[in-house]
């Protein structure tokens, strides 16, 4: 364990530990305790919510030897094999690296066979929306007349690019995107069990740059600790010089340049920026982040809180005085010229010009 990444020493290994998707938890254990399992699940949601843990919970759930009701216990011979990825009866494929239709053949010509060990044969399909046309239909066909012993769970971050008619053979279930109190939760407790110390706010910083992932978060985490070493105290400073992160007074003094249409100081201010190495373009992503929520709170004052925004209480007082003389379509302007810019800055010769374009865009135009 001690040469494993934080994400997979850490990886839940019951619906117990499972954060953030309760009403999946909810559905899949009742569904265990009365019987009623389905020959297929789809997964769908943002990656790292922890939609392939879920899977891999669920198959340990219905093949557990230990019968404890609807939780793997983790201790028997199927459990303790699909931990350490050595069970004959759960086949796990990443479609993103194998979307042919000779690849999906050999999996349907595995499904023939019964379980060696287990009760069930169980399919992960990891990325499922990459499968080609091809590939796709020769699932399909499969999903509409399963044998009684197989079990398919898809995981997918695009469901909208798979085929209705394996959608519709499969139960949906949509992982819901995670906010910065339960990554920070998380961090914390792994944080605690590696003896790791940390300023009050940097677990905060890590928490809402993973923009949603528990993976990301906790691959974050893991590069600070390898950066300050396990016996140091992993600080603000050194998140923001390791990682490139901006900081959100970064961003509300940029915009506050751009609100009394200081061009000049704006544009001194960017170039600053890109002198001491920050990520320009990491920069513009959180400039659009904040900008959004700016947007938001106007349309809804009460939407901005420090638990969903990952904002502090003064950064969100600031945020909703810079906006008082602001109309909804203002903000909505700047927004997408902040994205044409974003999007400019991946072929642009010098990386900051679409970026000040947008700034001389916003200066000149009338109120």
């Amino acid at each position: 364990m001690e040469n494993l990444v934080l994400y997979r020493k850490y990886r839940p290994q019951g619906f117990e530990e499972i954060i953030a998707q309760e009403h999946i938890v909810q559905t899949l254990t009742n569904s265990i305790k009365s019987g009623s399992i389905s020959h297929a699940y789809l997964f769908c949601g943002p990656r790292g919510s922890g939609k392939t843990t879920m899977a891999r919970i669920f198959a340990k759930a219905v093949n557990c030897e230990a019968k404890t009701g609807a939780k793997p216990c983790n201790k028997c011979n199927s459990c303790l094999e699909i931990n350490t990825a050595n069970s004959m009866d759960l086949v796990e494929i990443d479609a993103a690296s194998h979307t042919g239709v000779d690849d999906v053949r050999e999996l349907i010509d595995g499904i023939k066979f019964a379980p060696i060990k287990s009760k069930y044969k169980i399919f992960i399909i990891d990325e499922c929306h990459q499968l080609s046309k091809t590939a796709s239909n020769a699932l399909l066909k499969t999903l509409e007349e399963p044998p009684a012993h197989a079990i398919f769970l898809l995981a997918t971050t695009e469901a909208h690019k798979m085929l209705p008619t394996i959608i519709s053979r499969c139960q949906r279930f949509d992982f819901k995107r995670l906010h910065v109190p339960e990554i920070i939760k998380k961090l914390e407790f792994i944080a605690k069990k590696e003896g790791i110390e940390f300023e009050d706010s940097a677990l905060s910083l890590i928490a809402l740059n993973a923009r949603g992932s528990f993976r990301d978060a906790e691959s974050l985490l893991d590069k600070c600790i390898s950066f300050s070493g396990k016996t140091k105290k992993i600080t603000v400073e050194e998140i923001k010089d390791l990682l490139g992160i901006v900081e959100v007074g970064q961003i509300s003094k940029f915009v506050d340049f751009l609100l009394v249409k200081q061009t000049k100081e704006a544009l001194v201010f960017l170039n600053s920026l890109v002198e001491e190495g920050i990520d320009l373009q990491e920069f513009t992503k959180t400039l659009i982040f904040y900008s959004r929520q700016a947007l938001l709170s106007k349309i809804n004052p009460d939407f901005l809180n420090p638990q969903t925004s990952g904002l502090s209480n003064e950064e969100i007082t600031k945020m909703k005085t810079q906006i008082e003389t602001l109309s909804e379509k203002e903000l909505q302007n700047m927004i997408e010229l902040f994205i044409d810019a974003e999007n400019k800055m991946k072929y642009a010769i010098i990386l900051q010009l679409p970026l000040e374009l947008a700034v001389i865009d916003i200066a000149h135009k009338e109120t």
